[in-house]
């Protein structure tokens, strides 16, 4: 499947500031298929090292000597290691902590040499006490499931993709073609952005088998969590994934998870799992300037789960409701809400891991909230997702009026493609194509 992080990786290759580099990110969203499918098609020989597969490989790092550690690992795996020529990649470091901690003396002592760690849920190694991260070592890249985009590209559906590219304010879609989008987009609502799950329906296995595979995915986080945390850490971490799908992208408070735990306990997990990125914040921010993260309110925040596809699954959403019913009337919109904070990651710097940004005035007597707040070309931009063509959006205006120097606002809808009024309207199904027009009104 061609991903987004394939280009990352080919850059990676040909730095000259390279270093060893971390791929990070849930369980099952695809780090271990793309970073061998790197390693086969840019380097000589790929060597894999799988230390939850081949615990025996532990050993190999029982001290930080590159060149020892090497000579080990070609011995166990009968290959050659040569700087330039080969990929080493370390998968599933969470079961080697030192594995990470040496990636600083690769670094140090054997720069030439390509390495790529990789990990499910290694932040709970990174965040254990004791640990020390080789900070300003090594590199981090963030991988999430497949957008839209990306999930098009597993289709096949490249034309349609070029298509999307031409298509600007004055240029309409035709109804075909916006007809095609609107199914796709609504099978991407149930499938997900999983690898696994999308390759079951390139495979035509059934919807009903998709969401069986799709609940034993959700399972085995569960089972990961009693894995790497303690049974105390493990218990809230459980209770806070669960409840994750019901309150996506509402203002998050610990009493609606729990009532019964204290909310440090549900905080602390909370913090565990959008680091290990199992879930993503949505951070309050006053929209002042940028970047958005210097006036983030810790204190005021949503969240987004992980997946459309697994949420779909944890919330028991029919199909027969995601073909049918308007997209805005699902769950009271959340299930459109879900779909565009996972479009935005893909715009967001894949080597920071940022949170994403929403704003609100909690005022008394003139509330507001703008549903995102994202950076482009250095502007904060209030974006809104709205069921109508029409409307006053008036959290948005009022947003508009208190910076004006904010060029314009962006609504997501089920509509056309327009721009009327300072208000820029584009179909979900082209969330992908935000910059692209938003540059072109402005």
């Amino acid at each position: 499947m061609q991903r987004e992080i394939d280009q990352i990786l080919k850059r990676w290759k040909d730095s000259k500031i390279r270093k060893p580099l971390l791929v990070r990110g849930a369980r099952q969203v695809g780090k271990s298929f793309s970073t061998e499918g790197f390693g086969k098609a840019n380097f000589d020989n790929l060597v894999v090292v799988n230390f939850e597969e081949s615990p025996e490989f532990i050993d190999c790092f029982m001290d930080y000597q590159p060149k020892a550690i090497i000579d080990r690992i070609s011995i166990l795996t009968n290959t050659t290691i040569k700087p330039q020529k080969s990929l080493l990649f370390l998968d599933e470091m969470q079961e080697c902590p030192k594995a990470i901690s040496a990636l600083r003396y690769f670094y140090e002592k054997m720069p030439e040499l390509h390495v790529i760690g990789a990990g499910s849920l290694i932040e709970f190694v990174l965040k254990s006490e004791g640990f020390r991260m080789p900070v300003g070592r090594i590199q981090s890249v963030f991988m999430y499931p497949m957008f839209f985009a990306e999930f098009l590209w597993a289709l096949n559906e490249m034309r349609l993709l070029e298509y999307i590219e031409t298509i600007g304010v004055e240029t309409k879609i035709e109804p075909i073609f916006s007809q095609k989008l609107e199914h796709l987009f609504r099978l991407y609502l149930l499938i997900g952005g999983m690898p696994e799950a999308v390759s079951a329906y390139l495979n035509q296995v059934s919807m009903n088998e998709i969401q069986q595979l799709q609940s034993g995915l959700i399972r085995s986080y569960h089972d990961d969590f009693s894995k790497y945390a303690s049974t105390a850490k493990h218990k809230y971490l459980k209770e806070v994934f669960r409840n994750a799908p019901r309150v996506s992208c509402q203002r998050y408070k610990y009493s609606n998870v729990n009532p019964a735990i204290e909310s440090r306990f549900l905080k602390d997990a909370l913090e565990l799992l959008c680091d290990a990125k199992c879930l993503s914040k949505i951070s309050h921010a006053s929209g002042a300037g940028v970047p958005l993260a210097s006036s983030e309110n810790p204190r005021k925040f949503k969240i987004s789960y992980l997946d459309i596809g697994l949420m779909q699954s944890s919330l028991d959403t029919r199909k027969a409701t995601i073909q049918n019913r308007p997209i805005l009337q699902i769950n009271s919109g959340q299930i459109a809400e879900q779909f565009v904070a996972q479009e935005l990651q893909s715009f967001a710097d894949p080597y920071s891991g940022s949170s994403l940004h929403f704003w609100a005035r909690d005022a008394k007597s003139s509330s507001a909230e703008v549903d995102f707040l994202i950076e482009i070309d250095g502007t904060p931009i209030p974006v809104e997702v709205k069921a109508g063509s029409t409307g006053s959006l008036k959290s948005m205006r009022l947003f508009l009026k208190e910076y004006p120097k904010t060029p314009l606002g962006i609504r997501y809808s089920m509509h056309e493609l327009t721009y009327n009024d300072n208000i820029l309207s584009i179909p979900l199904y082209m969330i992908g194509q935000t910059k692209r027009l938003l540059r072109s009104c402005v």
